[in-house]
């Protein structure tokens, strides 16, 4: 009679756990008017911290115009101005996780949301960072590729004379027609994938593929009401830039601490 020795039962379903989407709400324009006064509300809490985001951000981009004139590239200027607010969401990882702190009754400093800014190289911010700024190196390059196209026959040497060129020749109202056209696709495709996202990778543990595809599920719920949200951060962003960049050191925080809270009506809690 032979005896057999019983091993340990292995596991039903070595399959690991799913993570499940999560549920998003359809929003209303009250929606969006009840998040800018949060963010509002937000900045004045902490008017300095927030501040200090924008000037970083505003800084940032009077340092890539300034380069661009030293390295003689002026025909890079309007392009990207016009894409510089395309790698916005990302600058606003801080004011994401000050409104967190702030809904939450949370006390922070600076060294708190520094700390989580820099750890968030080890989660999946990293590869939304590299989706921003892939989009906005398209940008750049189509604009070189019709620049190319269109303009070929044109010569400048000067900012001046570039601008002369684009707004009073046919050829430049050409180059314009067809750069506001694919920046347009590529600005709403960006939006589309990061409206929601990069605070989601904040906020909770998940992969950037859920995060985007979750965003693109809020676009898709409430149309209307993103295609609103996009033109008010579009038309905001880009008569910040006028004066020198320097608007930015408000708007960019008080949109910033608002994406936040427009994020936590659009997409339920985890803990729901």
């Amino acid at each position: 009679m032979t005896s057999k020795t019983a091993g340990p039962t292995p596991p039903e379903n070595l399959t690991p756990p799913q993570q499940s989407m999560p549920e998003v709400n359809r929003l209303t324009s009250g929606d969006i008017t009840a998040s800018l006064k949060a963010g509002f509300s937000d900045f004045l809490a902490r008017p300095v911290m927030s501040g200090f985001f924008g000037l970083f951000y505003a800084v940032f981009g009077i340092l890539l115009v300034w380069s661009l004139v030293w390295l003689g590239k002026i025909w890079l200027i309007i392009p990207a101005i016009v894409g510089f607010p395309l790698i916005a969401p990302f600058a606003a990882a801080g004011l994401y996780e000050m409104s967190r702190r702030l809904q939450k009754g949370e006390g922070f400093g600076w060294s708190e949301i520094l700390t989580v800014m820099a750890n968030q190289r080890k989660r999946e911010m990293g590869w939304m960072a590299f989706v921003t700024l892939f989009i906005f190196w398209v940008w750049v390059y189509q604009i070189r590729l019709w620049l190319a196209i269109i303009l070929q026959d044109t010569s400048f040497s000067d900012f001046d004379g570039f601008l002369n060129i684009v707004f009073f020749t046919p050829q430049g109202w050409t180059f314009l027609a067809v750069g506001t056209c694919v920046g347009a696709f590529l600005s709403a495709v960006l939006f589309s994938v990061t409206v929601v996202a990069m605070p989601m990778l904040l906020d909770r543990e998940t992969n950037f593929v859920s995060a985007m595809l979750t965003s693109l599920r809020v676009v898709a719920e409430s149309p209307v009401v993103m295609l609103g949200w996009a033109a008010i951060i579009s038309v905001t962003m880009l008569l910040s830039l006028v004066p020198a960049f320097l608007g930015l050191i408000f708007t960019l925080p008080i949109l910033g601490h608002t994406t936040w809270h427009l994020y936590r009506r659009a997409v339920s809690s985890a803990e729901e």
